[in-house]
């Protein structure tokens, strides 16, 4: 796919991200969310396990489940439907986009690329100055993001 048409796609993507707010800007409650709205709702454990048609152990177990991180989305589904919610599930950037996230990996990337010939070359006292070496590694980066996306993560 032409480098235009995935920087295309991206864009589409973070037009759709901005709805949620930032990564980290809305706290897990420390009891989880499902409990949290349940409680909200002022429904008991036992009245949502009967509009699920399981124990009430097991939305005790499903509750645990998500505090400890290891719930499947389909049993959030299925608890967010009987408290007439909605789960809606991102990947939300930790940084401000996608692009940028890119544009650190290619920083990176490149840097390391550069070190072992910098190192070499310290070494011979051949060394460039720290500009010289910022701009060689913007180079390699610019280079790294218009070519193939699988040397940028490798």
């Amino acid at each position: 796919m032409p480098e235009s048409n995935k920087k295309l796609k991206r864009l589409q993507l973070m037009d759709k991200l901005r709805l949620f707010p930032p990564a980290g800007e809305v706290p897990v409650p420390a009891l989880g969310w499902v409990r949290a709205i349940r409680e909200a709702l002022g429904m008991g454990q036992g009245q949502l396990a009967a509009r699920m048609k399981v124990s009430r152990q097991t939305v005790q177990d499903m509750e645990r489940a998500e505090t400890d991180r290891r719930i499947t989305l389909d049993s959030l589904d299925r608890l967010a439907a009987a408290m007439r919610c909605r789960v809606v599930y991102a990947l939300i950037p930790e940084r401000a986009s996608l692009d940028e996230i890119r544009e650190l990996q290619a920083q990176a990337v490149a840097k390391t690329m550069l070190y072992p010939a910098a190192h070499s070359m310290a070494l011979e006292a051949q060394g460039l100055s720290v500009r010289e070496g910022d701009r060689q590694r913007d180079l390699l980066a610019d280079e790294i993001l218009r070519g193939s996306a699988r040397k940028l993560w490798r």
